[in-house]
């Protein structure tokens, strides 16, 4: 016959176990969505610099096709100002919203999900 110690050990054995499992499984998702997020960052920082150098070239084509050293510059500011009135304007749009946020869920949180999905056998 089993002792009921020996069982009481063999429990606090498996619950034990199966915390460390879940603990390893929070902080690989955690660490997975840190990492998302800092390469979301860097994403949109190289975007400003590819955006800042466009802005810039686009501006020294229309000072010279304008014949003015300031026009160029100025066209491109009211470009950006015209960009910064839409989204001022579709501020509180459901629909922009929505479509921002499920592309965050999707960018941030799915991306365990899709790989768990080609992970599988099968698939």
């Amino acid at each position: 016959m089993l002792k009921i110690g020996e069982i009481v050990q063999t429990v606090k054995g498996i619950v034990e176990t199966k915390l460390d499992i879940v603990k390893l499984e929070i902080q690989e998702e955690f660490l997975g969505i840190v990492s998302r997020i800092l390469l979301l960052l860097f994403m949109c920082a190289v975007f400003l610099l590819v955006l800042l150098f466009f802005s810039f070239s686009l501006a020294f084509f229309l000072s010279q096709y304008t014949n003015s050293p300031y026009l160029g510059f100025l066209l491109v500011g009211l470009i950006y100002l015209t960009v910064l009135a839409f989204l001022y304007y579709t501020r509180y749009s459901n629909t922009f919203q929505k479509n921002v946020q499920e592309g965050l869920k999707v960018f941030i949180f799915n991306a365990r999900k899709i790989k768990k999905k080609e992970d599988e056998p099968g698939a």
